[in-house]
């Protein structure tokens, strides 16, 4: 065994993030348009933080 522990990403792109989340590129944008969604620019490339995507599921999950 080499000891590589697996990293987890704390920034995806675009496509990535709307996967991970089981929606549409344009659903995505809108709400990063509204805030619900955190990104940040690296040069020209725009990130969504694994966080920001954690947090939006937690707030819209309902408890029964």
């Amino acid at each position: 065994m080499s000891g590589h522990q697996t990293v987890e990403p704390i920034c995806v792109r675009i496509n990535d993030a709307a996967r991970m989340i089981g929606i549409g590129r344009t659903k995505l944008y809108k709400l990063i348009a509204t805030g619900e969604v955190e990104t940040l620019k690296i040069g020209k490339a725009t990130r969504v933080t694994t966080a920001s995507l954690h947090e939006l599921v937690k707030r819209h999950c309902t408890s029964k």
